[in-house]
């Protein structure tokens, strides 16, 4: 280990870093709730609940990591959601939003049913009812019928089998009249077993991490209750340092192992903003100040003139009147005017609909009546099913641009939500927003370079221990169309439940290669920058080996002796690095991060590979996570300060706000088409919200059947669809 620390050996000892880990581990282990790497411990102080039967627990991270001279202990707080220890009968009343379990005479309905099942399927129980004998069981199901009509096979002491109901065995046998006899039982263990429980005697296990999806409303409650400005994180960390103690552990000092006390110090820099050209009348450049710039004054680079278009309103008139409408308009077509996107007239057509049923006859209609329909601005309720119906048929059936917003903003307009729409508009129109000044670009754009961007977006991994048949994963290539870099054009494919490697690669980048040289009217890419978001250290060779050979085939299957220089980077957003200001005075914004543009290249990063830590964005809420780039494989002898400079200048290139965003855009782009396509996945029968999971949106279906449904139509992929 000392010998890869010090640079004498390529080979990072795997093996011995593991053990380091295990013997850090060790204590910790014995006396918190471990998750992955991370220890968390039943909340003391503080209750944060979720609603829904669940809580917020905080706790932290830790892991041992190689770097240049050194071992470094990485610790970060980390907070996550638990399902509250109580009685089920109080879950179940969370769960279904019943204030009092008294008012609850009637049994379930099937969906309160559903809705409980899903919810309570797979966690674990302990049973109540044997007084200190707490069993632990995980619940397999819930019954249809209740406790007092649920019968199971009971065997009599004369080796006779009756049917018995619930309600009855626990009357005889534990002389316990059921207070909920109207309510379901739990089925648990193993399905074949008809082992039933009635919820009374039921209650959650302590420390059990919630892997289903929170809902928005728990998601902004927990993001609440865990935002830490910068100098209070770093204040939290230190503190649990001093609390953990590491060098009094007995063993830690056993294997003669010492941790610093205080947190490193690395040297950083923070690296110049790139100008961006604008065009229009005033041509203006635009300097981003602390990661951030705006559009006043200013007017895209290339404006799209929107001469037809037309509104559809998914809200009721009562919600968003016409003369809402009507205001509505007009401040959009000031605002777009003032960016060069003139909105020229009254919309074509204007008329209020309900329900995703209607919005394919409606565009068919659109589409037909309107030949030079150019855009429809869809006005929307809130969260519904319409939205991923409006996508469905303006993507992939029909090919409109298609333009929502919701009821609130129509209601209520501010400069600034109308001019964000106008950013969406002017690229879904094959607009230029704005570009990177040509005179300040890395010298990799004197030649023609191709940037890709690759993410694969899995479904939940959710816990439901019968073999449900799994939703796909989505692999996501985006390839840029235009030397600026700005325009980018999108692939996207199905591929196995969870499968990280994108299989379908060499097909998607050869589409790419073919679209460039189409769309810059000739040129082959002299070298292809690929950013692949989403692999996990453990992943990345494998993906590496299997990626860079499909990228390399897809150029050899378009001319044998074609071979450009490629380099391959992986993105990861998902680690536990923090930086923090050393001087308060260089502390940025209200949050108190690092300023956009800081690089962290020595000091905690790899001892042999090239890699880095770039914090392209500027922290709003909470602690920022530097974006961790890991340079792979490059033909292209990139030094670490030109890629740098090119990895943050990329960030500046994102089209939905004019800020610099906090991974390149083209990673980001892949991350939007994989997100686009769940949408064109689900399915309008069985959208309805409950119940939609029984027939299970894209579960069964053919993958071919998959591969169409996402398959975007021929005039939209020639836009940014998915900004």
């Amino acid at each position: 280990l000392e010998e890869a620390l010090e640079g004498r050996t390529r080979q990072i000892p795997f093996d011995a870093i593991q053990a380091l880990d295990v013997v850090m581990r060790h204590l910790p282990s014995m006396t918190y709730t471990p998750v992955g790497r991370s220890f968390f411990s039943s909340p003391d102080g503080y209750y944060h609940p979720l609603g829904g039967g669940r809580e917020v627990w905080f706790g932290f991270h830790q892991s041992v990591r190689p770097s240049q001279w050194k071992m470094m202990l990485n610790i970060d707080v980390s907070a996550t959601a638990f399902y509250k220890a109580q009685p089920v009968i109080e879950f179940m009343c969370e769960v279904l939003d019943i204030r009092d379990i008294n008012e609850q005479r009637k049994p379930l309905t099937d969906s309160q049913r559903v809705k409980f099942t899903k919810e309570i399927k797979g966690l674990k129980i302990e049973i109540t009812h044997c007084g200190s004998m707490r069993r632990k069981y995980r619940v397999c199901n819930v019954t249809r019928r209740p406790a007092q009509m649920q019968s199971f096979p009971l065997q009599l002491e004369n080796g006779q089998t009756v049917e018995c109901t619930v309600a009855k065995y626990f009357l005889d046998k534990y002389k316990m009249k059921l207070r909920y006899p109207h309510l379901p039982c739990l089925q648990v263990g193993q399905e074949h077993k008809h082992t039933y429980l009635p919820l009374e005697v039921c209650n959650i296990v302590q420390g059990q991490r919630c892997i289903k999806k929170l809902t928005d409303m728990q998601t902004s409650t927990m993001i609440k209750a865990t935002a830490r400005s910068a100098p209070d994180r770093e204040r939290e960390i230190n503190n649990l340092v001093r609390k953990a103690d590491f060098n009094n552990d007995a063993y830690v000092q056993e294997f003669g192992l010492n941790i610093s006390q205080s947190l490193m110090e690395v040297r950083g820099r923070v690296l110049p903003p790139p100008k961006l050209q604008y065009g229009g009348r005033t041509k203006q450049q635009a300097l981003p100040n602390q990661g951030v710039w705006d559009m006043r004054g200013k007017q895209f680079f290339t404006g799209v003139e929107i001469r037809e278009w037309a509104i559809a309103c998914f809200a009721p008139s009562r919600t968003v009147r016409e003369d809402a409408l009507r205001n509505f308009t007009q401040q959009l077509q000031k605002i777009s005017n003032d960016a060069g996107m003139p909105i020229i007239g009254q919309p074509c057509f204007c008329k209020y609909a309900t329900g995703p049923d209607q919005v394919e006859p409606m565009f068919r209609y659109l589409k037909t009546t309107f030949p030079a329909l150019q855009l429809v601005v869809v006005v929307l309720p809130g969260k519904t099913p319409v939205y991923a119906e409006v996508k469905r048929v303006g993507d992939t059936v029909l090919g409109m641009a298609t333009q929502c917003v919701q009821a609130k903003n129509v209601n209520k307009t501010s400069p600034q939500t109308l001019s964000n729409l106008c950013l969406k508009i002017n690229v879904k129109l094959g607009g230029v927003n704005s570009i990177l000044l040509p005179s300040i670009r890395p010298k990799v754009f004197n030649e023609p370079v191709i940037f890709l961007g690759a993410d694969v977006t899995h479904p939940p991994a959710v816990s439901n221990h019968s073999g449900d048949n799994k939703k796909p994963s989505i692999a996501a290539v985006v390839g840029s169309q235009d030397a600026h870099p700005s325009r980018y054009a999108a692939t996207v494919r199905v591929q196995q439940h969870r499968q990280e490697i994108i299989h379908e690669l060499c097909a998607m980048v050869k589409e790419h290669l073919v679209m460039f040289y189409k769309s810059t009217g000739g040129y082959k890419p002299h070298r292809i920058i690929i950013y692949r978001d989403g692999v996990s250290e453990g992943q990345f060779m494998h993906v590496l080996q299997h990626e860079l050979t499909a990228i390399r085939e897809a150029c050899i299957k378009l001319e044998p002796d074609y071979k450009p220089g490629i380099t391959f980077i992986v993105v990861q957003k998902r680690h536990h690095t923090r930086l923090f200001c050393a001087d308060k005075k260089e502390q940025s914004g209200k949050s108190g991060n690092i300023p956009a543009g800081t690089t962290v290249d020595i000091g905690i990063t790899h001892p042999t590979e090239f890699d880095f830590y770039l914090c392209s964005h500027q922290g709003i809420q909470g602690t920022s996570r530097p974006s961790h780039y890991h340079v792979l494989w490059d033909d292209n002898h990139f030094d670490a300060d030109e890629l740098q400079q090119l990895t943050y200048q990329l960030c500046h290139t994102y089209v939905r706000c004019t800020r610099s965003v906090s991974i390149p855009a083209p990673a980001y782009y892949a991350h939007l088409v994989a997100f686009r396509a769940r949408y064109h996945l689900v399915e309008k029968e069985h959208d309805s919200g409950e119940g939609s999971h029984l027939s299970g949106g894209s579960e069964d279906r053919a993958p071919a059947a998959m591969a169409r449904a996402i398959t975007v139509h021929a005039d939209t992929k020639k836009v940014m669809y998915f900004a």
